[in-house]
Formats: structure tokens, C-alpha cells, sequence
């Protein structure tokens, strides 16, 4: 589809309640630098958001919560082909498509990457009690961003500056 520039600007966690939660977007959740900018800021709970299947969901949730001992909780989409209205321009593509195009797919892993709930099919509304001394109690044995992170060895430098097209630097 259409790619465009970013920066790492959105790259930060956010105070919620009893955690520190981070997200990323679609296949931003597949990079692990991405990842560990923001465990090394305390993320606790991970919000990998999707356009929607449990193909994205059903392996890697479990995954990146064992490797963040982290809460992961992935948020889908549901597409039927009877979403899409008659009037949009790529109506004639999707009428060619199946009936459901994605099924949804959002979970809950727990920090030691079992099924706080698993993935779910179909238009649902999930609720769930985290308690973030599971992460803690994971965190004992493995932090990613802690103890093993190694820091003396290899380090992340995430750039935060707003990027464009051009930078100017004036004469002092």
C-alpha cells in the first residue's frame, strides 16, 4: 500500500493506573527495536494494535510477553466484506473478497506469555484484571531492560527529533 517517512517520536510509554503502557502499530510490533525502546523506558504492558486476524495474534502475543515480562494485549480489527460500503472507490475489489476479510484475533498473554484470554474471532468486547505483580515476579529471573540488557556491550539510540524535509542550520 503507501509507506511514508516517520521518526521516532511516538516512540514513549505512557503512566496508566498501576502500569507503564507502550503500543505499536501493525507490523511495528514485528521490530525489535521498536520493542526495546520501549521496555527500556518500563513498559509493563504492551499494546500491540492490528488491523485485524488471528494469523497476526495467535503466535506472536505469547512471544512478546515472555520477552518483555510484559502483558501483551493485542487489539483487532474485524472487516466483513458487508463493511464496506457500495460507494467506496475500491468497492468492485472487495466484492471479490470472502465474507470476512479479518477476523479479529485480539488476546491477553500474561508476562510469562500464557493466555490471559485467547484469541477471539468475530465482534466481541473483552475485559480483563491484570496485576502488574506478575510482571514483577517475572521480571526476577529475566528484565530485558534490566540485568541481562547489557548496556556495556550494545546499546539502542532512539532519535526523537521530528523529522522533514529539510534541515537548516544559520550562521551564528
Amino acid at each position: 500500500m503507501v509507506w511514508a517517512p516517520g521518526d521516532g517520536n511516538g516512540l514513549v510509554v505512557h503512566p496508566v493506573g498501576d502500569f507503564t503502557v507502550g503500543a505499536l502499530n501493525c507490523f511495528e510490533n514485528w521490530m525489535p527495536l521498536a520493542r526495546v525502546a520501549l521496555q527500556a523506558q518500563g513498559e509493563d504492558l504492551h499494546i500491540a494494535i492490528w488491523p485485524g486476524n488471528t494469523r497476526n495474534t495467535d503466535r506472536l502475543t505469547p512471544v512478546l510477553a515472555m520477552e518483555g515480562r510484559s502483558y501483551v494485549l493485542s487489539a483487532s480489527a474485524l472487516l466483513r466484506r458487508s463493511d464496506v460500503p457500495p460507494a467506496h472507490p475500491l468497492a468492485a475489489m472487495f466484492a471479490t473478497c470472502p465474507d470476512v476479510l479479518a477476523d479479529g484475533g485480539s488476546c491477553i498473554a500474561a508476562p510469562d506469555g500464557t493466555w490471559v484470554m485467547p484469541p477471539t474471532t468475530g465482534e466481541v468486547l473483552l475485559t480483563a484484571t491484570l496485576d502488574p505483580r506478575e510482571v514483577r515476579r517475572a521480571r526476577q529471573n529475566f528484565d530485558p531492560a534490566g540485568h541481562y540488557s547489557r548496556p556495556d556491550v550494545t546499546r539502542l539510540t532512539v532519535d526523537r527529533r521530528r523529522q522533514g524535509l529539510a534541515t537548516f542550520i544559520d550562521a551564528a
